[in-house]
């Protein structure tokens, strides 16, 4: 399976509450890196526990409007298009880094303060 059938097996994941499928691509030792890029989360179990509350950590009425991924050496990059109450539209890319078949680094990058004021 490609890297890339990976990450939109994830996302799949994500879209059907099935968290457990999600987090079976993840190493041990993962760490995941939310907007602004100071607050991390570092295992498996602390990110399984973190996708509880995804409802708290996302915007309110937070959609994925649209999905492109592009794979290169051992990562993938996803380019997600998404709107939520007080945002019309916007994108974000996320990183995700893989050692063999596993992802050990999730990293997203979006606009700071407008993610702030999505909430």
């Amino acid at each position: 399976m490609s890297l890339e059938n990976i990450v939109q097996r994830g996302w799949e994941a994500v879209g059907a509450g099935d968290f457990d499928t999600l987090v079976a691509d993840y190493e041990e030792d993962m760490v995941f890196i939310m907007p602004g890029q100071t607050d991390l989360l570092k295992g498996r179990s602390a990110f399984r526990s973190a996708l509880d509350g995804l409802g708290e950590i996302l915007p309110p009425g937070f959609e994925i409007t649209g999905l492109r991924q592009l794979e290169g050496n051992s990562e993938v990059v996803s380019i997600l298009e998404w709107k939520s109450e007080k945002v019309a539209a916007s994108q974000l890319s996320v990183l995700f880094k893989f050692k063999g078949d596993k992802i050990y680094e999730e990293r997203w990058f979006i606009d700071t303060e407008q993610w702030k004021a999505a909430f």
